[in-house]
């Protein structure tokens, strides 16, 4: 059986069939063979378009040197030249029957793992310690987990880092005023709300009193210096943060625990040596008293060279500083081939910044770093998603929501008990809010409404849900799932569409890799469940009259298509019920 994407296999052909005709070296990629939009063709080969002019040869002529070397009489029908010279590729009936039975004994489905392993660090979700989590959160959370999950699927190793805001100013800020409030080191009677008000608290006392925020700076000193008491202040902060995220990435169903935290505080002690380095190295420069390094090819409107300051003018460190000591302890220590910031898209400027100064530096030499971004979360008034009174919406608050709109719908089905309900209200509305952000663009803002994300129809997970339970109903009335060694017949068009959208998985899985886009997959299981609709419409599976080797075939096709979904919701992060 094939392993890995069918246009990959067939991109390796057409790369033969031109070295061997023209000697011309090309890589299955550059081959240029893409899924077809035309009916009866499953394939389009376009290389003859991009090869002609180089070979000085017009398009046809390339066109018919592959097909007439091009071995692949096992797998496709004989080629045809179309138009100014594409090559349409039409799947072999027995081939794709052979590759479907194929399919009962790959848990994988067709997907293969990579040759060449990497390591990844990734930094996703990033909350700031002493706030509760917000909407602003949900992108970076929900897009770093699917992506850690794609990656370890495809057999890379994957190190997540929750770098958390949890040092410097607005710590010396807080302790000082939970110092002025009488709160001790040890308590446990406030939760992440009572630290939400208190940080409020505070910062308006640090706007307005003059010798408050003198004495933040110097509880900021204590903090860095050591002093046990701020310590410990400190660390109570850090314990009841670390709590509330704990439950928000639990009711989330994000795989991030307290080992993955790598908060701002984590890289303090590499400060000064980073900026030492950077020094010794003689890329830094003084600007308005500020120690900064300007990366080449950044300039205002002015035409003024950027600069990224390292250190501030009163001696202390920035989040340049620790992105900089950040990425030399990943590489240096931890010795990782890729780094992936899953950050919003405002902060594009800054990363590339970043980057381009650590490879001055010599912390990035062949390692491959890259910023992840995203656009906003929208309310459908198209401004940022914010709470019904008008202030910043908390996390938990629109997880609670969904799984309360979700309970809603699932009230409609009387077969569930009350446990029942509440465990599919779960599934269901969380399953709701990540995959109306997953089936998005991540570039791009989207906007957010409860009545298309919880839709039984259209690209929604509540509609792949169920179209799953649908057919884990149908397997459960047959009485017995088919095994391996079943036999697969096609013998109606949509039996062999769904065959070759099955097959389509593993080039789902790399498309959604490769571009960091899980929308990329989402949008292949929506097309996936549409076929099978399709499909079960034109084809009875258990109607009398249905032939025992029909009925049989077509259950395969039904489960192989359920774990497709199944695996696919799960490199998402969703979870797929057997009943709904």
């Amino acid at each position: 059986m094939l392993q890995g994407d069918v246009g990959v296999e067939l991109g390796r052909r057409v790369a033969v069939a031109l070295r061997t005709a023209l000697g011309v070296e090309i890589t299955p990629a550059e081959a240029l063979v893409r899924p077809s939009t035309r009916e009866g063709v499953d394939y389009q080969c376009n290389v003859a378009m991009s090869l002609a002019k180089k070979l000085k040869k017009a398009p046809r002529d390339v066109a018919q040197a592959v097909v007439e070397h091009l071995d692949s009489a096992d797998m496709v029908e004989a080629p045809e030249i179309a138009g100014p010279g594409f090559v349409n590729l039409v799947l072999r009936t027995e081939w794709l029957q052979e590759q479907a039975a194929g399919l009962l004994g790959d848990d994988r489905m067709g997907a293969s793992a990579t040759e060449v392993p990497r390591r990844v660090a990734i930094d996703l979700s990033s909350p700031n310690v002493a706030k509760e989590m917000h909407v602003g959160h949900l992108r970076s959370s929900i897009i770093g987990d699917a992506i850690m999950r794609l990656l370890r699927f495809a057999g890379h190793e994957v190190i997540p880092h929750n770098h958390l805001g949890d040092w410097g100013t607005p710590f010396g800020m807080l302790i000082e005023h939970l110092v002025d409030e009488g709160w001790k080191a040890g308590s446990d009677s406030h939760s992440i709300s009572d630290l939400n008000g208190f940080y409020v608290a505070a910062r308006k006392k640090f706007d307005a009193d003059p010798d408050f925020v003198e004495r933040a700076r110097l509880r900021v000193v204590a903090l860095q210096g050591g002093d046990e008491e701020t310590l410990a202040l400190w660390r109570g902060l850090v314990e009841e943060s670390t709590r509330h995220f704990e439950k928000v990435y639990e009711l989330l169903g994000i795989g991030l625990t307290p080992e993955d935290i790598y908060g701002e505080s984590f890289y303090n002690p590499y400060l000064a040596d980073t900026v030492a380095e950077l020094e010794a190295e003689g890329l830094t420069e003084v600007s308005d008293g500020a120690l900064c390094v300007f990366p080449p090819g950044f300039s205002n409107r002015e035409g003024d060279r950027l600069p990224l300051i390292i250190r501030k003018s009163d001696g202390g460190y920035n989040y340049a500083s620790t992105d900089l000591a950040t990425i030399r302890y990943w590489v240096r220590e931890r010795e990782v081939t890729d780094l992936l910031y899953v950050v919003g898209t405002p902060q594009a400027q800054h990363f590339t910044m970043v980057f381009a100064a650590a490879r001055q530096a010599g912390y990035l030499t062949d390692q491959h770093a890259e910023h992840v971004g995203f656009g906003s979360i929208l309310g459908e008034d198209g401004k940022t998603i914010r709470s019904r009174a008008g202030g910043t919406l908390k996390l938990v608050d629109l997880l609670t929501e969904a799984v309360d709109h979700a309970a809603a719908v699932i009230a409609e089905r009387t077969a569930f008990d009350a446990d029942e309900q509440a465990r599919l209200a779960k599934v269901v509305g969380i399953g709701a809010v990540k995959y109306a952000d997953l089936s998005n663009d991540r570039e791009r803002d989207y906007v957010f409404t409860w009545e298309k994300m919880l839709a039984k129809e259209g690209n929604t997970s509540v509609y792949l849900q169920y179209a799953n339970a649908r057919i884990r109903s149908i397997l459960a009335k047959a009485g017995s799932v088919p095994g391996v060694g079943t036999p697969v017949v096609l013998t109606e068009p949509a039996e062999r569409a769904l065959v070759v959208k099955l097959l389509g998985f593993p080039a789902a899985v790399d498309a959604a890799i490769e571009a960091y886009a899980p929308h990329k997959l989402t949008t292949y299981l929506y097309e996936t469940a549409s076929t099978f609709t399709t499909f079960y419409d034109a084809c009875p599976i258990l109607k009398d009259g249905t032939s025992p080797e029909a009925r049989e075939s077509r259950l395969v096709l039904a489960q192989l298509t359920s774990r497709v979904l199944v695996l696919g919701l799960s490199l998402l992060g969703i979870d797929a019920p057997e009943r709904l």
